[in-house]
């Protein structure tokens, strides 16, 4: 453990571990800060405390105030996320050394997550706008039962803004919002406009970005090609049909243009290697009905959605005439129910049933640029391919006494049909079934223990069957052979929830079997690539360790402390798993008084040198490992009439550094500013 770790866990627990016990506070604002409800975990409102998981929440002031660009760099302020960024149009969080095809994203409750997921890291969570964001929640080692495949390291839902209704006279808002980092690294323009009555409301927003590429600190200067372009719109509109029911109907777009690829440029040859365009639209209807006499329906929600993802890339390399255009293009319908039952006053419900249909479409060209002809090939995936999953799921929640018991089960069946040059046509039909169980005990009302059990899957899809092509820094072939992933997770934690202080300390074992995995074949090589498959053949394990604490003392101040530590092994190959996290912990104190704060945060990581053979072939990871770092931030605003402003400076020491697997360094010593204007 390096130096500075160790003085961050010294300072976190002399901050923490004797402090507020004996003190109590009437502030309901800094007990409302610790008893966030979240909905994620059951699929239903339920405080934090009571969830027997690690669960996290941030709302949009936090997304927007610390100085995030992306929704992927927010989650860099939650214990035990970790934001591998590939390019800086990307970013791949962790959730207990799963990441990418194995870490389920949610958008509203419906999943972003297609069948073109890849295995490893990916950029599909930098196509939400940050600025449509009204909060994010986080379920760490959970989420099969409640949500379907891919749930192996937990589930992220980011839920957008939501219009809401108003008693009496009708009223319209607006906002804009600019912003700007140094650099020209961010400049952005931000426009919203709201209206509510008392059975209409809706809210829409257009973003327009302009990202310049990233300076890194001490010796890395610009990092060039690392900038892009965004345009972003949403909207949300929700109608009161009647005192018990009401529709929700939405459309969110996002459009990326030229995202270059970094490491790809400067490590391997490449005059160009980008995404273009990186794009996602989703639109969506809800309809929820409740019925306060009824036992088994208390409330249904009902939800139709179409989601359009494209991906393009563009790829050639240095004294090459041949540029490679390649498209993907994944069509998602989705349809839902889930009823809520309140069967006795300690005992309720969640039922329902899912169903997705993904139509992929994809292709490619390659254009000689000498005399501008072209070949058409075939694409990455096999064109036309279809995948669909049906799903049915129960889960249970009953109190007694001062126990809360929680328990569940999830069958879920699919289809998938390829058609393919390579492989011939292939229809498989994998299944799986899982299940959860887990208990909270509360000591008086601020104590809570807990223990949980819950087995998750990933089904193969059509990027780990029909993949044909330059995957990172290897050349896939298809696959068609393949079953569910599967793992079993087991968790113990305490939660202590005070008016001035809050402490969470959890342990976690999980257990992989089944995992898809790239295996070499010997003596292949294409393109000046080694040849990869997909095969089920591996076993492995992940434990680890996370610890939180929140102290508000009198005064204004707020002090914040978090540290995690993951440790993976891979039985099969007996090395370590693939790009786990290192021990890394955050530090932070606030200041508020009044209508302004200001923050100072300490953000570490250790040395990550327990490399798995394929880090070691990685070339975005450093020989040896990556180094541990030290980052320095200070931000704040303040708030006047109709004026919002924030302002903040990165990486003080100007300390170059890059998160481990990352391909691209983080940002050097830097400013930003938010100006918004409410009206």
């Amino acid at each position: 453990m390096n130096n500075s770790l160790r003085l961050f866990l010294l300072l976190s627990l002399s901050t923490f571990g004797f402090s507020g016990f004996a003190q109590q506070s009437s502030d309901t604002m800094k007990l409302k800060e610790m008893e966030k409800v979240v909905v994620t975990a059951f699929r239903d409102k339920v405080k934090t405390k009571y969830v027997a998981a690690t669960i996290h929440s941030l709302d949009y002031s936090k997304v927007i105030n610390t100085g995030s660009r992306t929704v992927p760099e927010a989650l860099q302020q939650i214990n035990g996320v970790f934001v591998q960024k590939t390019n800086h149009g990307g970013g791949s969080p962790f959730l207990r050394g799963a990441t990418g095809n194995q870490v389920l994203v949610l958008v509203d409750g419906i999943r972003l997550n297609n069948s073109t997921f890849r295995f490893g890291p990916n950029q599909y969570l930098n196509t939400i706008d940050a600025f449509s964001v009204g909060s994010i929640e986080v379920a760490k080692g959970k989420g099969s039962v409640q949500y379907g495949t891919d749930a192996i390291g937990g589930v992220i839902q980011v839920l957008t803004k939501d219009p809401q209704f108003k008693v009496g006279k009708s009223q319209w808002h607006g906002s804009g919002l600019v912003r700007y980092m140094t650099g020209d690294m961010d400049k952005t323009l931000r426009a919203e406009g709201s209206y509510a009555s008392e059975k209409f409301a809706f809210n829409t927003g257009v973003t327009i970005r302009k990202f310049g590429d990233i300076i890194g600190g001490d010796t890395t200067g610009k990092q060039t090609p690392s900038g892009y372009d965004e345009q972003a719109f949403d909207g949300k509109l929700k109608w009161k049909l009647s005192e018990n029911t009401q529709v929700t109907a939405a459309h969110q777009s996002v459009f990326q243009h030229h995202v270059p690829v970094f490491h790809k440029v400067v490590l391997e040859n490449y005059a160009v290697n980008e995404m273009d365009p990186q794009q996602r639209s989703l639109s969506y209807l809800k309809i929820k009905s409740e019925n306060r006499n009824s036992t088994i329906a208390r409330s249904i929600e009902a939800t139709l959605s179409y989601q359009f993802m494209t991906e393009g890339r563009n790829s050639r390399k240095n004294n090459s005439v041949i540029l490679r255009k390649e498209k993907d293009i994944i069509r998602t319908i989705g349809a839902s129910i889930d009823m809520n039952s309140v069967f006795t006053k300690v005992w309720t419900a969640n039922t329902g049933i899912e169903f997705y249909h993904d139509n992929v479409n994809s292709n490619r060209s390659d254009i000689d640029i000498s005399n501008n002809s072209s070949i058409a090939k075939r694409g990455l995936y096999p064109d036309d391919s279809k995948y669909s999953s049906l799903s049915v799921y129960s889960l249970h929640h009953l109190r007694k006494g001062n126990f809360r018991f929680e328990a569940g089960l999830r069958y879920n069946t699919f289809s998938i049909h390829i058609n393919d040059t390579t492989l011939g046509e292939v229809h498989v039909k994998p299944s799986a079934i899982v299940g959860e169980a887990s208990v909270l005990y509360s000591i008086k009302t601020n104590h809570h223990l807990y223990l949980s059990f819950n087995n998750s899957y990933r089904a193969p899809n059509i990027d780990d069957m029909g993949t044909l092509g330059i995957v990172d820094f290897r050349y896939e072939i298809p696959a068609y052979d393949l079953k569910p992933e599967k793992s079993f997770n087991y968790e113990a934690g305490y939660k202590y929830s005070g008016q001035k202080l809050s402490f969470s300390a959890a342990l976690y074992y999980m257990d992989l079997s089944n995992i898809i995995a790239r295996v070499k074949k010997d003596g292949q090589v294409i393109n000046g690539y080694p040849v990869y498959e997909k095969e089920n053949i591996e076993e492995a394990y992940v434990k680890g360790t996370e610890i939180e604490a929140r102290w508000m003392p009198a005064g204004g101040f707020s002090f914040y402390g978090a540290v995690s530590y993951t440790f993976g092994q891979n039985l099969t190959r007996k090395e370590p798993m693939r790009r786990i996290p290192p021990l890394n912990g955050r530090f932070s104190t606030t200041y508020k008084k009044n209508n302004w704060f200001i923050t100072g945060e300490w953000v570490s990581a250790q040395k990550q040198s327990r490399l798995a053979q394929g880090d070691k072939d990685d070339n975005r990871i450093p020989v040896g490992g990556t180094p541990g770092w030290n980052v320095i931030n200070l931000y704040g605003g303040i708030t006047w009439k109709h004026l919002e402003i924030g302002v903040g400076l990165q990486n003080l020491m100007n300390e170059d550094y890059r998160t481990h697997g990352s391909g691209v360094n983080g940002y050097g010593r830097s400013g930003w500013m938010n100006c918004k204007i409410s009206f």
